[in-house]
């Protein structure tokens, strides 16, 4: 099946990040699945305000279509610096901290079920 999206554009509603998630500020998320890619991978696009937050991940790859942020992993690994147009790949279980500076938009996949 065939589609498309302006993934910039869509429209994304925000919710507040869990208390138990909050690093710093006052931070939303918002997502909206745009649809379906090879073997039933998501599509989607999610978004988060200023702040930072905690996270475990899921399996994704995304890109960032705008906005600024920093993913720092618990692990110890480098920091990743995000600005429009990185694309990132996110192993599953990862523990990361999001710190976000300006409201971060990203276009990501994730693995079907």
């Amino acid at each position: 099946m065939s589609w498309s999206a302006d993934a910039g554009a869509v429209s994304v509603t925000h919710e507040p990040v869990a208390t138990d998630q909050v690093v710093a500020g006052a931070p939303s998320t918002g997502w909206v699945e745009l649809g379906s890619a090879v073997d039933d991978a998501e599509v989607g696009v999610w978004e988060m305000s200023p702040g930072a937050m905690s996270d475990v991940e899921a399996d994704e790859v995304f890109v960032v279509l705008s906005g600024r942020a920093t993913v720092e992993f618990a692990d110890g690994r480098a920091p990743i610096s995000l600005v429009p147009g990185s694309v990132v790949r996110l192993d599953a279980g990862a523990e990361t901290v999001w710190t976000v500076t300006e409201t971060l938009r990203k276009v990501y996949v994730t693995p079907g079920v």
